[in-house]
């Protein structure tokens, strides 16, 4: 009877160790966002990747095939800046540039402390411009 009993505690035991560990999986796990086409470059295909570390801060990761070399654009540009819009604010933040050898499989990650609300790339001349120019690339809807 007590070997019965016993058996039945480890497997509540494991049945609640195994409910907790779902629930942690499923609270950790980020957004993945598809980017929309672009007529500007209409071959590039990606997603975003976006999730809350321990620290309460948001990963974000591009992951974009053929994306053609910026200067083969027209008119031509020099670079792909990535840009983010939060819910605390709508004017967009540089988040970097994208910078790759070979830009059919480019990868970007940066972390930042605001939650992204929509991530889009734009071609540009300069990489540390304030604003976002005209030549909208890659976009996220809303998160």
């Amino acid at each position: 009877m007590k070997a019965f009993k016993s058996s039945l505690n480890i497997n509540k035991l494991a049945l609640l160790f195994s409910s907790l560990f779902l629930l942690v999986t499923l609270v950790s796990c980020g957004k993945k966002i598809t980017f929309m086409t672009s007529e500007i470059a209409p071959a590039a295909r990606g997603n975003v990747d976006v999730k809350k570390d321990k620290n309460n801060n948001y990963r974000v990761e591009l992951k974009i095939s053929y994306l053609a070399e910026p200067d083969r654009l027209s008119p031509a540009k020099n670079t792909y800046v990535v840009w983010m819009v939060t819910d605390e604010n709508d004017t967009p933040i540089n988040l970097g540039q994208i910078v790759s050898s070979s830009k059919l499989n480019v990868k970007f990650e940066t972390v930042t402390s605001s939650k992204p609300k929509r991530i889009f790339v734009t071609a540009e001349n300069d990489a540390s411009i304030q604003y976002p120019g005209n030549m909208l690339v890659l976009e996220t809807d809303n998160f």
